[in-house]
């Protein structure tokens, strides 16, 4: 067929090899010719053609000489990164986090900018969010070819609609993807805050080598992210994962009559609320998780009054998927730590038939971008892949 590349072929034999070898590269680093024909088991005439072909295609370069015990040292070579770069966006209730990525995974400087006050577009926002990412990594917002924005709400993926999205002020609702691809004229993603921080656990954190698991996000807002075999289960709409938006059970009401949601028990403003009972700073949500980090008398008391009531949050999501792991992730669960993990476990066990494995999120550092990151670089290693199959035709 074509346009096709038949398996069995010598085309196809060598569209398989230069695939393998440059997943080599992304993995390890720079290679010899001789190191990619032991690692791939391919005779060296072979891997010096590979190796050819990847140059001549513009996705690797030599990267300098390697020392051998004897004789002269051998050339090797590196994926290039000035062929797909990217630029990951995080984008909250008060701040703009971004930062640039490339093919290799490696870490550029993060740049961060407060959200000015008053009326705001999709376009400016991501606009200033490439260009500080550009300047503090020192690459021209020219050589950025996609760019991947993390959001507090929910993307329809059959409307291109925002829902939950109250933190993104005056932003539109609708095909905001698509009008940031024609204005920017670049490849856009649009994914959950939350999704985008089970995708950082799924590569470097608390998910990793795990069948599936379930990342609550106790922050300011709630939010689920439900990891099944690598693979996250947005629902329909884009809104599966929105658990602040549940009813508060009946048994809420032993810690909160008045609570209507279950954002109303674990959230934000009960969160400082149980943060200035206990005799520490609670004046905001801010506050009260400056507080928790750093006064161990008033966390150990705040994390005795909220286990019980994230446990009612747990319940559902283990009565719904029961998951091999529950990660506890967001600014309260990181500024409790273990001990909230724990006595959420315990207090599931104490109150239901379950027993299950709680533990807190191993990415502490902006575990959104981190994520956004991650699925920016698959992005953008598929290019390359994409580039050598259709030379391969």
């Amino acid at each position: 067929m074509p346009g096709k590349t038949v398996p069995g072929t010598p085309a196809w034999l060598r569209s398989r090899n230069d695939r393998v070898a440059l997943q080599l590269l992304l993995e390890q680093g720079p290679l010899t010719r001789n190191r990619i024909g032991e690692l791939t088991g391919l005779s060296k005439p072979t891997a010096s053609q590979i190796v050819q072909r990847l140059e001549a295609a513009e996705v690797i370069t030599g990267a300098g000489v390697v020392s051998a015990s004897r004789g002269p040292g051998a050339a090797a070579y590196a994926v290039r990164t000035d062929q797909a770069r990217g630029v990951a966006i995080d984008i909250d209730a008060r701040a703009i986090r971004s930062s640039v990525v490339d093919v290799t995974g490696d870490a550029h400087p993060t740049a961060r900018r407060p959200l000015p006050d008053g009326e705001r577009s999709p376009i400016d926002d991501v606009r200033a969010g490439i260009a500080q990412a550009c300047q503090v990594a020192g690459i021209a917002e020219g050589d950025i070819d996609a760019v991947c924005i993390g959001v507090q709400g929910s993307v329809d993926p059959r409307t291109d609609e925002l829902h939950f999205a109250d933190t993104l002020g005056t932003w539109p609702r609708t095909a905001v993807r698509a009008r940031l691809e024609d204005e920017l004229g670049l490849a856009v993603t649009i994914e959950n805050d939350v999704n985008l921080a089970a995708v950082a656990e799924r590569h470097d954190g608390a998910g990793a080598g795990l069948g599936g698991f379930a990342l609550l996000w106790l922050g300011e807002g709630l939010g689920l992210a439900t990891d099944l075999g690598g693979t996250l289960q947005r629902g329909t709409s884009g809104g599966a994962g929105e658990i602040g938006y549940l009813p508060a059970p009946r048994a809420a009401a032993a810690f909160d009559p008045d609570a209507a949601e279950l954002q109303d028990l674990i959230g934000g403003i009960p969160v400082a609320a149980l943060t200035r009972a206990a005799g520490g700073d609670g004046a905001d949500y801010e506050q009260a998780i400056a507080t928790l980090t750093a006064d161990p008398r008033v966390r150990a008391e705040v994390i005795a009054a909220l286990a019980p009531r994230v446990a009612l949050g747990v319940v559902p999501v283990l009565a719904l998927l029961d998951p091999e792991r529950i990660v506890l992730g967001g600014a309260t669960a990181i500024a409790c730590g273990a001990p909230l993990a724990e006595a959420v476990a315990q207090a599931v066990h104490r109150t239901t038939q379950w027993t299950p494995d709680v533990v807190t999120t191993r990415v502490i550092a902006d575990p959104v971008l981190a994520g956004a990151r991650d699925m920016l670089r698959d992005h953008l290693r598929a290019t390359l892949f994409d580039r050598l199959d259709r030379l391969a035709h």
